[in-house]
């Protein structure tokens, strides 16, 4: 069992690298208890070692592995969260990617919706009961899941219900596109659902950062990738950490932003009928998984 101080818990996905792993270190570093999930192992030991060397104040960091392409490990992750604390104040939802094409895994979903949104929204689920009992000793608006979407989300010209995992598509980047506007619907919904619980959902866009992130995709992401400029990661970790531990993350519920600034998303992303839509889609397709 995590200490049960007074000190606040965040469980932060993709933190065995890039903006995962920096937003870790500065929060340790603020006197949090961190815990992270990561995939390679390698990578994750790696991060224990450099995030805990930065802990202050009593700041920890225990990292969690699991492959959140598959539900399975969702469902476990969260399971081992709700026996690791007795409390969670900030769920930032950070691990995804983009493909090179398009994958089914093993459960029978297509990859890039699976880690991008499928997860997110089966981890909240999950987690709920303990981010709803946390904020219920805490002052409004200090509970927060914070979601990282992504500009790209303004290259789809709305979410096709006709296929909602991009099968048909054909093409990985347009699947990561309808996947990052899904991360913005379901951050609107979820703030819609929550509310009265005292629980805050905002979500933002990370910038184009210098990391692993697109090793996985095809030529002409990797040659996007190369040729952008880019930022550190300890850019968009510093919004994270903001969203996370600032007055201004816990206000007005459902925002989008950018470098600490809030900005208006593409009109798709202000579909309320749409966002509840994806949720009940989302809840039925789970369903079927077994989850």
């Amino acid at each position: 069992m995590m200490s049960a101080s007074n000190r606040p818990v965040a469980l932060l996905t993709g933190a065995s690298a890039g903006i995962g792993k920096a937003t870790a270190r500065m929060l340790v570093s603020m006197g949090w208890q961190v815990i992270g999930t990561g995939r390679d192992q390698l990578r994750s030991t790696a991060a224990i070692a450099e995030v805990s060397a930065a802990a202050q104040d009593g700041g920890s960091f225990t990292m969690l592995r699991g492959d959140f392409n598959l539900m399975a490990d969702v469902k476990r992750v969260a399971d081992e969260v709700m026996a690791l604390t007795p409390r969670l104040d900030v769920l930032i939802n950070n691990a995804g990617g983009v493909r090179d094409r398009l994958i089914t895994t093993d459960e029978g979903t297509e990859a890039t919706f699976a880690v991008n949104h499928l997860a997110p929204f089966l981890l909240t689920r999950e987690l709920m009961p303990l981010l709803k009992a946390t904020a219920t000793a805490q002052p409004t608006g200090t509970v927060r899941v914070i979601g990282v979407a992504s500009s790209a989300h303004r290259h789809s010209p709305g979410f096709n219900f006709d296929d909602l995992q991009s099968m048909a598509s054909g093409h990985p980047v347009a699947a990561y596109c309808q996947a990052k506007l899904a991360n913005i619907l379901f951050t609107r919904e979820l703030s819609r659902r929550v509310g009265p619980d005292r629980i805050v959902a905002q979500v933002m866009h990370p910038g184009v950062v210098a990391s692993n992130f697109a090793s996985h995709g095809d030529e002409a992401m990797q040659t996007h990738m190369a040729s952008a400029p880019t930022v550190s990661p300890d850019e968009p970790a510093e919004t994270l950490v903001w969203l996370a531990t600032d007055p201004e993350g816990g206000c007005q519920s459902g925002r989008y932003f950018h470098k600490k600034a809030e900005e208006v998303p593409a009109d798709v992303a202000l579909d309320d009928a749409a966002a509840a839509r994806l949720w009940s889609e989302s809840e039925v397709l789970l369903a079927g998984l077994g989850f």
